[in-house]
Order: C-alpha cells, then sequence, then structure tokens
C-alpha cells in the first residue's frame, strides 16, 4: 500500500507547519493547506495546496484537486484559525468580529469535512485543532469572541464523529496549549515540540476506536 495521505490546514508557519513536518518525516506523503502559495517556505516531502477555509468555493476546488492527484486522503488536521479579539471584553464586541471567528474557526473545519470525507475510507482520522478557551467548564473573559468559536468547533467535532462513525473515521478535538507562536507569543508556556507532539497523538498514537473526544498530550479533557 502507499504511503498514508495527510492535509494539514494552516500550513505556512506555526503549528501547522510543524505538524506537516513531522508528518512528512514519519512517512507521510504531506499536503500542505495555504492561502497563498507564493508565501510557503517548501519542506521537504510536502505538497503546497491552495486552500482558504473561510471560503467554500476553494475548499471543493482543493477536494477536487486531491482527489485527481491522489485519489484519496488518510488524515485531516484542521489547524487554520485566526484569533481578533484578545482581551476585549464580549460586551464591547463587534458581531462581525465573531461571525468572521466562526467562519474560520468553526464553519470551516466543518466544510473540510464535508469536501474531503468522501475521500476517506475506514481507519481515516481527522483531527480538529481547538483551545482550551472552548472549554465550557472552565469559563474565563479571555479573548470571548475565539473561545466561542473554539467551543462550536468542539461541538462540531462531537457531531463528525457520530456521522462518521460507523464509517470506522475517527474525529478529535485538541488543545495544544499555549504555544510559543505567532499567534500565542513569545510568552508562551510551550514550546512548538509540545503543541505539536498533542496535535499528532490523535494521529500517529490514539486506537483507531478513540473518537470524539477533546484531548492534549494524549490526556482526555473535559468540555
Amino acid at each position: 500500500m502507499s504511503n498514508p495521505i495527510a492535509l494539514v490546514t494552516g500550513a505556512s508557519r506555526g503549528l501547522g507547519r510543524e505538524v506537516a513536518r513531522r508528518l512528512a518525516e514519519a512517512g507521510y506523503i504531506v499536503l500542505a493547506g495555504v492561502r497563498d502559495p507564493a508565501k510557503m517556505t517548501p519542506l521537504p516531502g510536502v505538497e503546497v495546496l491552495q486552500l482558504d477555509v473561510a471560503d467554500a468555493a476553494s475548499i471543493t476546488a482543493a477536494a477536487t484537486v486531491v482527489k485527481a492527484r491522489h485519489g484519496r486522503l488518510d488524515v485531516l488536521v484542521n489547524n487554520a484559525g485566526i484569533l481578533l479579539d484578545g482581551k476585549t471584553d464580549l460586551l464591547e464586541q463587534e458581531a462581525d468580529i465573531l461571525r468572521r471567528s466562526l467562519e474560520t474557526n468553526a464553519l470551516g473545519p466543518l466544510l473540510l469535512v464535508q469536501a474531503f470525507a468522501p475521500l476517506m475510507t475506514q481507519g481515516g482520522r481527522i483531527v480538529n485543532v481547538s483551545s482550551g478557551g472552548g472549554q465550557l467548564s472552565v469559563p474565563s473573559t479571555w479573548a470571548p469572541t475565539y473561545s466561542i468559536s473554539k467551543t462550536a468547533l468542539n461541538a462540531v467535532t462531537v457531531k463528525l464523529a457520530e456521522a462518521l462513525r460507523p464509517r470506522g473515521i475517527a474525529v478529535n478535538a485538541v488543545c495544544p496549549g499555549w504555544v510559543r507562536t505567532d499567534m500565542g507569543g513569545a510568552k508562551a508556556t510551550r514550546s512548538l515540540q509540545q503543541g505539536a507532539d498533542s496535535i499528532l497523538w490523535p494521529v500517529l498514537q490514539a486506537a483507531p476506536d478513540v473518537t470524539g473526544g477533546f484531548f492534549r498530550d494524549g490526556e482526555r479533557l473535559a468540555w
């Protein structure tokens, strides 16, 4: 059987790029989904795929390209995301910020799964990169619209896990923690490697029947 094929969104930098690099090292054929391929510094063994997760037409086009070139997909890592609000009080936040956050962070992953699930078979794995900010069990005032979008992504994860369970495709959400990336900043407590390890656990280490969960470092988190 040929090498497994993985698509990682938001792979031009940060966690997405590191996850793509690590999967290529592990023997995967890796597709790096990026909005602007011209800005993607090449990675050995990684194929660049033009993809804007906030654009339904771009998602459909990308799925058509993957089907034509490879015929299947084994792993989908929904890593692309935006953080627009920082410390802004939810009571003062513009509605458009929430709308844009939901479109990219929750609706985008759902549309990607709808587009790519037909290319996946039993044993496929989908990982949605979420955040502790999305936990309803640990409320806070930090980045409220970002957190709401990640709560929505967690709900999408649970529903997709049930929808794809009969086909043997696992769907899980992962919190990589506060990682030193452009989004996380230099003061973040976790390294790029630690964050990538967390994202890769459901792909490389979790049992095939582990689905519908929320994890960090392989440990289950409360929703």
